[in-house]
């Protein structure tokens, strides 16, 4: 619900904190005084149109602010909105921001980030209806009307049951569609993958072996130069050369003379081992360089099979695969299609099969729904009837119309028609009324604005007050066209909506008024020049004096007047109340 809202140099508003607690919210004062200026306010933070002229003059800017708490009720939904935006902060409040420039520019803001208008009115449709000048009410969306159906005739079952079906049977037909392309060309591909699965398999590739022949290739091409650098060290280490002696024979001296060292010095003993262990390793690299000497090959014909492979596979990664293992791993894969395609026919036969079993199951499912559709719809009917003819609307009328469209790839009905459908069933529907007798059913968005189309959404809501889960309602001049005694019904209604939503109310009528379980004095006032609009929260004695006025010069006598109102309210709240327990 709406806890708090902030409005800044919008219209003749300067400066407006306003805290809201749950029940009737009521607005009141002199025409002009600013009290639409406050829902349009709302509308704005809404996300509709930004409209330059609305900054305050000598402003650069309105800024519009809102708190909101989020019931358990569209917790999810608009959880899943700010989780995808990368929104979320705390999961039990969400706050909304507009910034309406006088250049016309405009900035919105969900939780103090930047985001763009279209975000507001996302979030705004499970927070926020507001019923005056425009058009954001839920129930002028016919999107909107199955779900609030749904709901009201308690349904859930049912349809988690048809949709269980309906998601199993969009999933077959998406593997068929897959197969019956995959037929149409099926030929050409199994050609295509025996081809290629002959070629990779005729090469008998081995996992690592494209290194150890590149090993193998350096060490083929290179056999000269290595034997003669084997040799040359081996001559160094064992032979020796004509200038100098080798290796081997130097570090013998050096050893029998540390050796005479250690006799002379018995702690340098360490030395004579040292240079032992030394000549013994030498002597272990001679024997190790003359094993890889035999070893080293002059086989021009083996270094052209080794090219050769090389080869081979780098041909076959060209079209394969960057490595052996991933050579293989598209074989494996092309067996795999290949083994599917082999039966595609077979699984074809198969999935129609089944696609006719789940039509025939989505047919017998979505009837069953369709009739507790029909049934709650003549109820709904009769609810909303009998709220509007409380609400001296006598002879108006409420339908919910229901269109079945016939389609070839239907769902089969009793009677041989197959009909469309999706996932919400095998019908769409839509909420007509027609306000006036004589005047023919239209749909909601059609009607004419103002009082009377007040009543008539209230009415709706007042039935469907446990179905539509939207928290907050705003009613603007609801009153507007009504006398005092339908203004009391009226009062009665909005309070009782009020126990399943945070409603808020401007209003002109003290029947009305006397309802609210908040009251806010909305007042224009002149300060330094200026014409500013000032709000406040109504205690016991000053509602009382307010109703007063609303009813004329206040004397003992409005005054006495403003207490009866009060009390026949709260009156008939209680009975309400008891009646319901």
């Amino acid at each position: 619900m709406l806890s708090e809202l902030s409005i800044e140099n919008f219209a003749i508003i300067e400066q407006l904190d306003l805290k809201f607690h749950s029940g009737l919210n009521i607005f009141t004062g002199e025409t002009g005084a600013g009290k639409s200026i406050i829902i349009d306010a709302v509308e704005s933070l809404l996300g509709s149109r930004a409209d330059p002229t609305q900054v305050r003059a000598g402003a650069d800017r309105a800024n519009i602010e809102a708190s909101f708490l989020i019931p358990d009720a569209v917790s999810l939904p608009v959880q899943a909105i700010l989780e995808r935006e990368a929104l979320q902060e705390d999961p039990k409040r969400v706050i909304l921001a507009r910034e309406v420039r006088a250049n016309g520019r405009s900035v919105a803001r969900v939780n103090g980030r930047q985001v763009n208008v279209g975000l507001l009115s996302e979030l705004g449709e499970y927070l926020v209806d507001v019923h005056g000048q425009s058009e954001h009410l839920s129930l002028l969306k016919v999107g909107k009307h199955l779900g609030l159906l749904d709901s009201f005739a308690q349904v859930d079952s049912y349809l988690e049951a048809y949709q269980k079906t309906y998601h199993a049977y969009q999933e077959l037909r998406r593997e068929l569609h897959s197969l019956r392309q995959v037929e149409g060309e099926a030929a050409r591909r199994q050609d295509i993958l025996i081809y290629q699965i002959n070629e990779i398999e005729a090469a008998r590739l081995r996992p690592g072996e494209e290194q150890v022949l590149r090993d193998e290739r350096n060490r083929l091409a290179n056999a000269e130069g290595l034997a003669s650098a084997v040799q040359e060290a081996l001559q160094l280490l064992d032979e020796g050369m004509p200038e100098a002696p080798a290796a081997t024979e130097i570090l013998g001296q050096a050893v029998g003379l540390l050796g005479n060292v250690a006799r002379l010095d018995p702690q340098q003993v360490g030395l004579g081992d040292q240079m032992q262990s030394i000549q013994e390793s030498l002597v272990d690299l001679s024997a190790t360089l003359r094993d890889y000497l035999e070893k080293i090959e002059f086989n021009p014909k083996r270094l052209d099979q080794v090219e050769d492979r090389l080869n081979l596979i780098h041909n076959l990664s060209r079209k394969f695969g960057a490595t052996i293992q991933e050579i293989l791993d598209f074989a494996q894969k092309s067996r795999q299609e290949l083994d599917s395609l082999e039966h595609a026919s077979e699984r074809i036969e198969q999935l129609e099969h089944q696609e006719n079993e789940l039509l025939l199951q989505l047919s017998k499912e979505g009837l069953v729904l369709s009739e507790k559709r029909h049934t709650a719809a003549k109820q709904l009917e009769r609810a909303v009837e009998g709220e509007l003819d409380a609400l001296k609307m006598s002879g108006a009328q409420f339908k919910v119309a229901f269109e079945q469209r016939s389609h070839p790839q239907g769902v089969p009905l009793s009677d041989g028609q197959r009909v469309a459908f999706d996932a919400n069933g095998l019908e769409a529907i839509e909420f007509l009324v027609a306000p006036n007798p004589g005047e023919g059913l239209k749909p909601l968005v059609k009607i004419a604005s103002g009082g009377e189309t007040s009543r008539l959404m209230l009415a709706i809501k007042n039935v469907l007050a446990r179905a539509d889960q939207v928290p907050t309602l705003i009613f603007d001049e609801i009153d507007q066209g009504i006398g005092g005694r339908v203004g009391t019904i009226v009062g009665k209604k909005l309070r009782d909506l009020a126990g399943q939503h945070q409603v808020l109310c401007v209003t002109h009528l003290p029947q009305l008024a006397a309802f609210g379980e908040e009251h806010f004095q909305v007042q224009k006032i002149f300060q330094e020049g200026r014409t500013v609009t000032q709000v406040h929260t109504l205690n016991e004695e000053s509602r009382l004096l307010e109703l007063a006025q609303m009813m004329g010069e206040v004397s003992e006598g409005t005054r006495q007047s403003a207490r009866e109102l009060i009390s026949s309210a709260r009156q008939s709240f209680t009975l309400s109340n008891s009646d319901e327990s």
